[in-house]
């Protein structure tokens, strides 16, 4: 049976710092399951039970509010919000403080999840039900772990066995509106621990059959949306991790790991847009590889080696078909797209206690990237072309380093700074050059060109008594502009930009935390600078030359109109507050709650009705935790948020483009927990209890009630 929440308190706290925890000591007494070589730093300390605070969620929260994908568990955190992508590339989102899958690298133990054509990243097709652990670092995100955290940094970190037989088994079904069968999920792990070694396997599946859109949506378009089971809603995931470890003494640990994950999914339609023409998208694969040893060895008394060495491969297929039934391909719009996308490098980290009150850290990262595409056309002759494969491939470099320094036995100051550089060497296309005339299609280059930039930040840690820590951080961090970013020509609407720039932002923080007993209190106030930030401006009349690359400045020719072109243009602030508490109100009666306030000002000097979109001013999550009998925990818990701003871009000009605000809602949930046993429990919940009826962006609403029941066999 899941234990009643414990509360960490601050004088405790104090005696575990977070960047020591974080950056992957050992774990020599074997109590925690958290996978401690594949964490990365987090400035905080770290909750028990399912609390939720601002930088971590643990693998006890994520179970008992029900949240089986990355999307919607981060979605339970201060200043972090999920969305929907819209459209047909059906993807879940989420923001940090605003920002977004580009500004917020992801990883899985410490190894960055990276899509090098656009990083287009879907988090609904992360699983968590076999992860220990998820950290979010939000501003201030170290430069020891890599380059591109512009505005924080999300990882996952993998479960590790803690006893020499160690077995988690789950199993969920789920229901629709109606009560009928809507799919499940299930995962099953088991380790082993022993004094020198241990080893662990996981699964994880889940499959949607299909999810009903809630009772209150009245059909406005028929034939694209008639409500009940929301068509082309169903979706397939699983992965598998395995790793084996090596723990020769109390300091060290080396460990090889494999993960490895399939997903599927369909892509539902907008529900009123009779403008713009419908795209029958699919993705029938959707598939990640990861191979990697991570390792920590004390030199001496006073040093520590860290290393991180891996293999990626991302694999994925995008299908456009004739028409709803998803059965024929005779269409020019209609086409097969594959990726294929692999990457390789590694990190060494050199920690340095030069005094008991003053450590040096240096690191090292490197990555190497390759995009293969290609695509099949077909027509109406019913003839199938397929272009030959165009690869894009490029290498990444970031030197860091941090110095930690005590400046009292309850002041401490980190200070830090990364240079990173990135060369671009192949960037292949297929295709007539845009602002060519008369140029049959061939494989052709962009222009190339490398990139640097720097980064740097400092933050205070003051634990000003037993009970009150306070912090403030200042960091100015910079990412890399993606390959689509740079060089798409968008269906031949956009001109490449070689010359891109880098984006940055500059994060400063106030913040703290206090706790007594069994009340825990946390709140932060941030502010960000964003700077050189990307944006699709639209360009005068480009002349076509007869030349067969892209010329930066064509000058002869026939023009080409309506185009646009990524350019640095764009500047902003966002700034907010997060708060968070949680207590023990009565014996056996937990609750929490956590609400955070965003305020997003970025303007498009090319357009002067863009709003940034996807993120509520307003997002709140509270929970109780009732156990009236010994083995029974009943769990209440509503999500809040309010508008969000969302875009309509439904063509011709007749329906022009226009921000509207959308997405507020009030989701309520419950789940009871039974422990038949010490090893067996049984629940049961629902989410969107009241079945409210909200969209995250235009045009595609969000589930409906769901029902569920699942049992869970530890040992």
């Amino acid at each position: 049976m899941r234990q009643t929440m414990m509360r960490i308190l601050l004088a405790s706290a104090c005696c575990w710092t977070a960047t020591a925890q974080a950056q992957g000591a050992p774990d020599a007494s074997g109590d925690s399951d958290r996978f401690s070589l594949g964490q990365i730093i987090v400035t905080a300390p770290r909750t028990s039970g399912i609390e939720i605070d601002g930088s971590t969620l643990s693998s006890d929260a994520i179970y008992s509010f029900n949240r089986t994908s990355l999307d919607d568990a981060v979605n339970l955190m201060p200043g972090v919000s999920a969305g929907n992508s819209g459209g047909t590339r059906n993807e879940r989102l989420v923001f940090v403080r605003g920002f977004d899958r580009f500004q917020v690298p992801l990883s899985i133990d410490g190894i960055r999840v990276y899509l090098p054509a656009d990083n287009r990243l879907d988090y609904g097709r992360f699983l968590t039900t076999d992860i220990a652990e998820v950290q979010v670092a939000k501003g201030y995100a170290s430069v020891l772990d890599g380059p591109g955290a512009m505005g924080g940094a999300i990882n996952l970190v993998t479960s590790k066995p803690t006893k020499a037989l160690d077995i988690d088994l789950r199993g969920q079904v789920s229901f629709d509106n109606d009560m009928a069968y809507a799919g499940y999920t299930t995962s099953a792990k088991i380790g082993t621990r022993h004094d020198l070694w241990y080893a662990q396997a996981s699964y994880a599946r889940s499959f949607t059959d299909h999810w009903d859109l809630p009772n209150g949506f009245t059909p406005r378009v028929p034939t694209l949306e008639d409500g009940g089971a929301r068509d082309f809603s169903r979706a397939e995931d699983w992965r598998v991790n395995a790793k084996l470890g090596f723990t020769p003494n109390a300091t060290d640990e080396y460990a090889l790991s494999y993960t490895h994950q399939e997903g599927s999914k369909g892509a539902p339609l907008h529900i009123s847009d009779t403008v713009t023409t419908a795209r029958f998208w699919d993705w029938p694969s959707w598939d990640i590889t990861s191979v990697y040893f991570l390792s920590t060895t004390m030199l001496g008394d006073r040093a520590t080696l860290k290393t991180r060495a891996y293999y990626n491969q991302f694999d994925s297929m995008l299908r456009s078909f004739n028409d709803r039934t998803q059965t024929t391909q005779s269409r020019p719009y209609a086409f097969d797209s594959p990726y294929e996308d692999k990457a390789w490098g590694g990190s060494v980290q050199l920690d340095f206690t030069a005094t008991d009150a003053d450590t040096l850290r240096l690191a090292f990262h490197y990555r190497h990237d390759e995009h293969v595409e290609y695509q099949t056309s077909f027509s109406t002759a019913g003839v199938a072309t397929t272009e030959p494969k165009q690869t894009q491939s490029e290498a990444t470099y970031s030197v860091a380093l941090e110095n930690e320094l005590a400046l009292s036995p309850t002041l401490r100051f980190t200070l830090g700074g990364s240079y990173d550089w990135r060369n671009l060497e192949r960037a292949e296309e297929y295709g007539a050059p845009l602002g060519t005339s008369g140029t049959p299609s061939v494989i052709y280059n962009y222009p190339r060109r490398d990139a640097d930039t720097w980064n740097a930040q400092g933050r205070f840690d003051w634990q000003a008594s037993d009970a009150l820590s306070l912090h403030a951080s200042l960091s100015s961090r910079a990412r890399f502009p993606t390959i689509f970013e740079r060089f798409s020509q968008r269906f031949n609407t956009a001109i490449p930009n070689p010359d891109l720039k880098a984006e940055r932002a500059t994060n400063a923080e106030i913040g703290g935390s206090w706790s007594q007993g069994s009340i825990r209190l946390e709140g932060a106030l941030f502010y960000s600078w964003v700077r050189d930030a990307i944006f699709s401006v639209p360009t005068p009349a480009y002349p076509c030359t007869a030349s067969t690359t892209p010329p930066a400045v064509p000058t002869t020719g026939c023009a080409l109109t309506n185009l646009s072109q990524s350019r640095n243009v764009g500047k902003g602030e966002y700034y907010g507050i997060e708060l968070s508490a949680s207590a023990t109100l009565l014996p056996g009666l937990d609750a929490g709650i956590n609400y955070t306030g965003i305020k997003r000002d970025l303007t498009d000097p090319s357009n002067a009705r863009f709003r940034p979109t996807g993120v509520p001013t307003h997002k709140g999550f509270a929970y109780l935790d009732w156990a009236p009998v010994e083995r029974l925990h009943i769990v209440p818990s509503v999500d809040l948020a309010s508008n969000r701003w969302t875009l309509f871009t439904a063509t011709p000009a007749s329906q022009p483009t226009r921000y509207y605000r959308t997405g507020a809602y009030v989701n309520a949930s419950l789940r009871v927990d039974l422990a038949l046993t010490e090893q067996i429990d049984l629940s049961i919940g629902g989410r969107n209890l009241f079945d409210d009826y909200y969209t995250l962006t235009d045009g595609f609403p969000e589930p409906g009630r769901t029902v569920y029941a699942s049992a869970r066999f530890r040992y």
